[in-house]
């Protein structure tokens, strides 16, 4: 930060979100533009965009396509409401995505985060029980170290503690599955590891506990991202599919980090086969332009709500900025972005390579894993004595100052590049990364 602008500055009003405030106040790590896979800083250095902003840049940054189409929405209707009003460009958006969605989730409810899109989905499976006549299925299951965002449906079924301890009870009727990360069987793994489907069979035992009639839904993120990167055993996103098929569960899988494009298919769901009741989403839809999420659901819990008398509103639920018509013209412009260079699909040609120079980074100091698949990884540090979290803070400072930026969940470093990166990229990202963690002691 150039001492000219710390000067004139002021860092005090803003309270920063999921930071160490008076630990960014007093070094400032500023960025002031962005283009392709590189962000600049406020001193004119160009850093490497290692974690896609917050996961969401997948068509990396400065994209003048989208640029133009916010601008010319600005223009023609700046603002429309969504509730009992409308105007085209939601539709045509909404009819896109579904063409992308997988079989038979054919039906989209905008939101505006991925936060906002957990909690609508939720919504939505309690309230389809409820059409159904189930309405004493209330019971919602997440997993330890998920994450859902920040609402308080999401904050209930997520499962990364530090995100819950200071909140009081949340919601009542939630439980949770165990995680899958295990280093002592798992540990080095490239692509799915081998071991851990059988955690599957947890939900059995809540079903056990609880009853089936009183379950709504499970929620998981098919690779969980922001508690750094846990990538599915194989077999399991399927074994949670036939238990929740059995047991008349819905089966949401939260895409906000996975979709459009980061495992190589428009959603993960894609990628592994697995087809959930419904997909939650935001981050990638926009390019991270606007702000914007959507919930994907099955065709037939949307016509599950369409009975009774034409007049009555059908769902009790929705946002003022529900369909944004900015949001929609960039959501539009990013879709068309990922259609010209194919970049839901571009992963497939380069997931090898990105796999080999990830783990080329194995021999490293306190690396007790590495871990990836298709264009996300993660590299866990082993945590110093009565110190978690230290080490991967340090690693996040040092690469920020040689010229690196990426996402850190304690003392794990989790990566996932805009798709447009290159092979040379790749390479750059690698030997700065290689460099800043032979410095940290």
């Amino acid at each position: 930060m150039t001492a000219s602008l710390k000067n004139e500055l002021d860092l005090a009003a803003y309270w920063m979100p999921f930071t160490a405030n008076r630990q960014f106040k007093a070094a400032p790590r500023l960025f002031s533009g962005a283009s392709g896979v590189f962000y600049r800083t406020v001193d004119g250095r160009d850093v490497i965009d290692g974690s896609a902003g917050l996961w969401c840049v997948n068509a990396g940054h400065g994209r003048r396509e989208i640029t133009d189409a916010v601008a010319q929405q600005l223009d023609e209707l700046d603002y429309a409401p969504s509730f009992q009003m409308g105007h085209p460009k939601a539709f045509e958006f909404a009819t896109r995505l579904a063409k992308l969605a997988p079989d038979g989730l054919g039906r989209v409810f905008f939101t505006n985060s991925g936060s906002e899109s957990v909690d609508t989905a939720l919504k939505i499976a309690l309230a389809y029980h409820r059409a159904r006549g189930e309405g004493h299925r209330t019971r919602l299951i997440g997993r330890e170290r998920g994450y859902h965002g920040v609402g308080f449906g999401g904050t209930s079924v997520g499962g990364m503690v530090n995100n819950r301890r200071a909140f009081g009870s949340l919601l009542a009727g939630v439980d949770h599955l165990p995680h899958t990360h295990n280093l002592q069987a798992n540990a080095f793994s490239r692509g799915q590891p081998a071991w851990g489907a059988h955690l599957a069979d947890a939900l059995l035992d809540l079903i056990a506990l609880h009853g089936a009639e009183t379950i709504a839904a499970v929620i998981a993120e098919p690779v969980a991202g922001s508690t750094g990167v846990l990538v599915p055993p194989v077999g399991y996103l399927e074994a949670l599919r036939a238990i929740c098929d059995k047991h008349g569960i819905l089966l949401i899988f939260d895409e906000v980090i996975t979709g459009f494009g980061r495992l190589g298919q428009p959603f993960a769901s894609q990628y592994f086969g697995v087809t959930p009741d419904m997909i939650t989403t935001a981050k990638g839809i926009t390019n991270g332009t606007v702000p914007m999420g959507a919930v994907f659901a099955r065709d037939s819990i949307y016509d599950a709500f369409m009975k009774g008398p034409e007049q009555i509103i059908e769902l009790f639920h929705g946002y003022t900025y529900s369909g944004h018509p900015i949001a929609c013209a960039a959501g539009l412009a990013t879709l068309d972005i990922y259609d010209r260079e194919q970049l839901l699909t571009r992963v497939n040609a380069i997931a090898d390579v990105w796999a080999d120079a990830l783990h080329s980074l194995r021999d490293l100091p306190n690396v007790i894993d590495i871990r990836n698949l298709g264009l996300i990884g993660a590299i866990e540090l082993g945590s110093r004595p009565g110190a978690p979290g230290a080490r991967g803070y340090d690693a996040l400072v040092a690469a920020f100052n040689s010229g690196l930026y990426f996402r850190t969940a304690g003392d794990i470093i989790a990566l996932s590049p805009p798709l447009t990166i290159t092979v040379e990229q790749i390479g750059q990202l690698m030997a700065v990364l290689r460099k800043v963690l032979l410095g940290v002691k």
